[in-house]
């Protein structure tokens, strides 16, 4: 018996300490698992992206320059977000930088790749953004609202893989790209009117032969940048808004049908270069305009010995903002509505709609993504769009009566200091991020920018406020035809579409981009007598090399982008 209740309280007390034995030994184990829970909610939380532990991405834009993100509105935007950008630009103009991307697999998180961005998708380098977009992109809904379809990539990819690069609500309050002639001209010959190119070239004529020396430096009467990339805008480009169209890139497009053609088919082109060809006879033309360099460019602008341009606001800024610290403000220029003839209607005031087409991407090699993403979306935010606009408040603007007002010296170095933007940042940041545009007002009813139609005439110079008024205007945009009887394009830009790198397209428009440049530059600076037949050898090669079948597709192209957003 005692032998039994021994065993049997041997037993009891084993089973009793197996029981504490696994009781302390699951207390033990709930111990370390919430402290490793502990753990990794703090190390998420010191992850999380702060002002404090910002976050860093790597940002490639083709547009870009170089600069630190460390500006006040930087450091303003990396407050807001824990984010800091790393911002890398293509050296020299490269414009081989995102084909090297590709070809070592090496991208940077975020990546504006102009119109290399179908290369990028091809090769895979680049995410879709649309569950993004529908799980956590509120500002970026609100912000392209009914017009985000035109983010979308085609009608075979309907996916959508940038956001931003251009405003969505747009007001024409300013032209850009068109012959702009200098101040002291329209005063000089008693502020005539100027509608064709025969009228331009007068009153060029009559200033030259009054004045053929400025400053003790030689006038020249008309200056183009035909050396690299610039070609487009101030060779091309011009001759489209002279024939009396919108600006398709190297494309015209009948906007009902959508028929599309290379525009250097057009005869209205050739009539537009012959005329050139004949300014350049005539002495007329800066004899280096296919040679010199952008800085050398900018250094004859900023001298004021250059009567006229044909160029883009933003090209020629730096030396309008020197002309004016230097107190040459009769040496700037006023845009003209120049036309062939008075039957063509000039469209430097024409409505695209929101372009889509280009924008940012993230890289499908990010660990960043998400991140990334929540970055973008901020930057469509009303915090973000004032910001990027308007800079830091009491430091760049004010709130006067309810109402933002930028302060007096930063909107002097606005329209003096080429380098305000990049030193204050304040601008630096809209494009190519997503924005608003210039049409758009926020929640209390204000411009999103500081660039108001108003804020534009307060902006003008002396002597553009004195030549306005003799015109009896207080806009230049009143020489124009109004936006509203131009129409809003149901297809958008050519020049903003995607084309797919190595298709047929794409190889045949890059050849004849090439001859075209080559040629119509031979044409111009040719003797007059030969003028034609270059222009029919041009033609022919373009024959030769199918730009018939670039015509083709190029206008289904255009009628898939017409369906895609619904306009066709």
């Amino acid at each position: 018996m005692k032998s039994k209740l021994s065993r049997l309280t041997l037993l009891f007390f084993l089973l009793i300490g197996a029981f504490v034995l696994v009781a302390c030994n699951n207390g033990e184990t709930s111990k370390e698992s919430e402290e490793e829970k502990n753990s990794n909610s703090s190390e998420s939380e010191e992850e999380k992206p702060s002002a404090e532990n910002p976050l860093t991405l790597t940002f490639f834009s083709a547009d870009g320059v170089e600069k630190e993100f460390d500006d006040p509105v930087a450091q303003e935007i990396t407050e807001k977000t824990g984010i800091k950008l790393e911002l890398d630009y293509p050296v020299g103009g490269n414009d081989e930088a995102i084909p090297l991307m590709i070809a070592s697999g090496d991208y940077p998180d975020l990546i504006y790749a102009k119109g290399d961005i179908g290369k990028l998708i091809e090769a895979g380098g680049v995410i879709k953004l649309d569950d993004l977009i529908e799980e956590k992109g509120d500002n970026l809904k609100a912000m392209y609202g009914d017009q985000i379809d035109r983010l979308r990539n085609s009608i075979d990819d309907p996916s959508i893989y940038t956001v931003g690069t251009y405003g969505v609500e747009n007001a024409y309050w300013q032209t850009s790209g068109t012959f702009q002639i200098q101040l002291d001209v329209l005063r000089e010959l008693g502020y005539p009117e100027i509608n064709t190119l025969d009228e331009f070239e007068a009153a060029l004529t009559e200033y030259y032969e009054m004045y053929p020396e400025i400053d003790g430096q030689k006038t020249i009467p008309l200056s183009l940048l035909g050396s690299d990339w610039r070609w487009l805008i101030t060779v091309g480009n011009p001759a489209g808004f002279a024939a009396g169209l919108p600006d398709d890139g190297q494309w015209a497009v009948n906007d009902e049908t959508g028929e599309t053609t290379y525009k250097f088919l057009l005869p209205e082109f050739k009539e537009y270069f012959k005329w050139l060809n004949g300014m350049n006879a005539k002495g007329l033309l800066d004899p280096e305009s296919f040679t010199h360099t952008y800085d050398t460019y900018i250094s004859k602008l900023s001298s004021g010995r250059v009567l006229s341009v044909a160029d883009q606001d933003w090209d020629i800024g730096d030396a309008d903002k020197a002309l004016v610290a230097d107190g040459k403000e009769w040496r700037t220029w006023a845009p003209l509505p120049v036309t062939l003839g008075e039957d063509k209607v000039h469209q430097g005031l024409k409505d695209y709609g929101f372009a889509g087409g280009w924008g940012i991407a993230i890289s499908s090699t990010s660990e960043h993504q998400e991140e990334a993403f929540e970055f973008l979306d901020w930057m469509a935010s009303e915090e973000a769009q004032i910001l990027v606009n308007w800079g830091v408040e009491g430091e760049n603007y004010d709130i006067v009566d309810g109402k933002r007002v930028m302060q007096e010296d930063d909107r002097e170095r606005m329209n003096t200091d080429a380098d305000y933007g990049k030193e204050t940042g304040v601008g630096f940041y809209v494009y190519p991020f997503p924005q608003w545009g210039n049409g758009a007002v926020d929640s209390t009813g204000q411009s999103i920018t500081p660039n108001s139609e108003q804020d534009i005439i307060d902006n003008f110079n002396s002597a553009e406020k004195e030549a306005i008024k003799e015109y009896g205007m207080t806009n230049w945009i009143e020489w124009f035809p109004p936006t509203e009887e131009l129409g809003i394009s149901n297809h958008g830009t050519v020049a903003n579409y995607s084309i797919a790198a190595g298709s047929d397209i794409q190889i045949i428009q890059q050849k004849a981009d090439d001859l075209t440049e080559q040629m119509i530059t031979q044409a111009i600076l040719g003797d007059p007598a030969d003028f034609d037949q270059t222009w029919e050898d041009m033609v022919k090669q373009l024959e030769d090399m199918n730009i018939e079948q670039a015509n083709e597709e190029m206008t289904q192209k255009t009628l898939d982008i017409m369906e895609l957003w619904g306009t066709k």
